[in-house]
């Protein structure tokens, strides 16, 4: 899927959405034109436009930074755009119902885990957080362990129940955090940057995994790079102006 560059005409009474193709069995999910966030310093990102289809893993392809991530925000209802149009489950700029439908996993501004807190903790945590307010719960067990993370993590080894989150393996991490967000499977999940795993093995594991994800889900992550070998991802969308225009031809030149 390629980007699209137009956007509503100035003054006009009806939004130009774009529509899937004839031969294209996934809806549109996500439509954003023009879409842009601002700070009181500047511009953090923007304009944008993009589409992202139903169901399956979508890679938006472009630099990380603050500009990424307040896309990925945007586009799971945790940030409102300045500017433009952010058309998700068929209403417009409506982040509060964009919000109930979203989850956002493995990003530091949200989910970033305390340092020397153990596993068991993080999920009595999480069994806190589903169980009503009345409820004692009782410190997780490893059978809690394997309902929250099962589902994410597939055949790979899941942590010990006594080891410190800190210490895990990167990609071991990044799939404990995107289960324990996950547990209610929302209809969009949106995950952090891919390329924040050092490895290129674990994040090819890491992708494998959002993959079968997407299969219940529309699953949304974000990496620099484009290469992905034969794997089944629904679309890779190079998504520009992420960064300050001053940076763009340096970045251009540490890529080619």
């Amino acid at each position: 899927m390629t980007v699209s560059t137009g956007g509503p005409e100035s003054g006009s009474s009806e939004l130009a959405w774009g529509s899937p193709e004839v031969d294209d069995p996934q809806p549109l999910l996500l439509e954003a034109t023009s879409i842009g966030v601002d700070a009181s310093w500047g511009q953090i990102y923007g304009p944008i436009d993009l589409s992202i289809r139903t169901g399956g893993l979508t890679v938006l392809a472009g630099p990380g930074g603050r500009g990424r991530v307040a896309l990925l925000l945007t586009l799971a209802g945790r940030m409102k755009p300045t500017t433009g149009f952010l058309k998700a489950f068929g209403r417009i700029n409506d982040a509060h119902d964009l919000f109930s439908k979203a989850v956002v996993a493995d990003i530091d501004e949200i989910d970033g885990v305390a340092q020397a807190i153990r596993v068991h903790d993080l999920i009595t945590e999480q069994v806190r957080w589903e169980a009503p307010w009345y409820r004692w719960v009782r410190q997780s067990r490893q059978e809690d362990l394997e309902r929250i993370c099962r589902p994410v993590f597939g055949d790979l080894t899941l942590p010990a129940m006594d080891a410190y989150v800190e210490e895990l393996p990167e990609l071991t991490a990044a799939l404990l955090r995107i289960a324990v967000a996950n547990t209610h499977k929302p209809p969009l999940l949106v995950v952090g940057g891919v390329d924040a795993l050092s490895s290129v093995r674990a994040t090819y594991k890491l992708l494998d995994r959002l993959i079968v994800l997407g299969t219940e889900q529309t699953v949304i992550t974000a990496d620099i790079n484009a290469g992905y070998g034969d794997r089944r991802l629904h679309d890779v969308i190079d998504v520009p102006n992420l960064i300050d225009n001053e940076f763009v031809e340096l970045e251009r030149e540490a890529l080619s």
